[in-house]
């Protein structure tokens, strides 16, 4: 008899995770790998930020705090979902967490019961249906094709809802492909979910303040009031602020939800690190006019990644409206061969293949549910990104 679980058998390690710590390997051995697997910013914590951890531990903040957040930082999430998102929250409705991973997990495993259904547009981020697995559900992967911009269509959700349905999971900007949906185009999603009554809308935010050029973010409940009462809207401070070892995550919804959240929660981890709440109430309430610099710096590092990679023959490289990824197509490469004798058959394929004779790591499309495709990550500096772009273009130029 095994000692594992047969849930433990349903789900699988974290494809982007396994590529960063293959790159780190590499680079401990002494290759020249350039990573572009990690969804991280390279831009260090703002510095009011890391002055309120310390202020934080110097007055002796570091004793347990209440299940899901202290009420400062509630209240100012309940704040700034409505300075940001036009959303009424009380604190009793706002929940903090371990991460904005710790954030769905609680909720998924407060709400599903076997045989309940969670559609999960693809791409998608690789962690979404393991943790319907992990909680008993059943994930409904819908594909939104290149020909969409990778965004679902009113009717792809239409005809993925059932009676069986529980959750609708939506990521705008989108990891892996950094899609934004106007607020024209969430319309006609809500218009959808307003028809059925019985779908929640777990929203990950995640991306909301990395929104570039024209795009204006907007977020399911604001756009369709309707849906406030089953609607948990998540976010969290890793991306946008640089936090992402912080770990705190954050979400607000219908009380009674956050209350079955916070009971999950109270038998797993209990409270986020105290220190690092602190840390996010900082940032929140703190000066927010790095964002605007960060993003100037994001968006050149998109143009040029895009820029090179579009030059490419046989690959195909979308504009993104945030986040900080691309998502080219390899539609044009499969079946060729590299210098090595690797046949390109799949994404998996190019991405090994790629690592193994130009030293630079990609995560392949089939871990976020569509192919033939690879994610990049333009969260890293401009030059390691032109040597990155410069070996991807060497190493589609030798495939025959």
């Amino acid at each position: 008899m095994s000692i594992l679980s047969a849930t433990l058998s349903r789900v699988k390690p974290s494809p982007t995770i396994a590529v960063t710590n293959k790159a780190r390997e590499l680079k401990a051995a002494g290759r020249d790998v350039i990573g572009l697997g990690a969804g991280e910013p390279d831009f260090d914590t703002p510095q009011s930020i890391k002055d309120a951890a310390v202020r934080a531990i110097a007055e002796g903040k570091t004793k347990y705090t209440a299940v899901d957040g202290i009420p400062e930082l509630k209240q100012a999430i309940c704040e700034k979902f409505k300075r940001d998102n036009c959303l009424e929250y009380r604190p009793e409705q706002v929940t903090v967490n371990s991460g904005g991973k710790q954030t769905l997990y609680n909720a998924l495993m407060a709400t599903l019961n076997p045989g309940d259904e969670v559609i999960i547009p693809a791409p998608y981020w690789v962690s979404y249906p393991d943790m319907v697995l992990l909680a008993g559900g059943t994930p409904v992967a819908v594909e939104a094709s290149l020909e969409t911009n990778f965004k679902l269509t009113p009717d792809q959700l239409e005809a993925a809802i059932t009676d069986k349905t529980k959750w609708f999971i939506f990521n705008s900007p989108s990891n892996p492909t950094g899609a934004g949906y106007s607020r024209t185009e969430l319309e006609a999603l809500t218009d959808v979910l307003v028809r059925h009554p019985h779908v929640w809308v777990m929203t990950d935010d995640m991306y909301e303040h990395l929104a570039y050029d024209d795009f204006e973010f907007c977020t399911p409940a604001q756009v369709e009031p309707g849906l406030y009462d089953r609607t948990l809207t998540c976010n969290g401070v890793s991306k946008a602020y640089a936090m992402t070892g912080w770990r705190i995550g954050y979400a607000a919804g219908p009380e009674a939800l956050i209350a079955a959240m916070r009971k999950v929660q109270s038998q797993s981890t209990s409270n986020p690190c105290s220190v690092s709440q602190y840390a996010a109430l900082e940032a929140l309430t703190g000066p927010q006019d790095f964002l605007e610099s960060n993003n100037e710096i994001f968006v050149r590092r998109r143009n040029l990644v895009v820029s090179m990679l579009s030059e490419i023959e046989g690959l195909t490289c979308p504009v993104p409206e945030g986040a900080f990824y691309v998502y080219p197509s390899i539609a044009g490469l499969i079946g060729k061969t590299t210098p090595n004798g690797v046949v390109i058959n799949t994404d998996e394929d190019f991405a090994s293949a790629l690592l193994e004779e130009a030293d630079v790591a990609v995560v392949f499309g089939a871990a976020f549910g569509l192919s033939p495709n690879f994610r990049v990550s333009y969260a890293t500096s401009d030059e390691a990104l032109k040597e990155a772009c410069s070996r991807i273009q060497r190493f589609c130029a030798a495939l025959n």
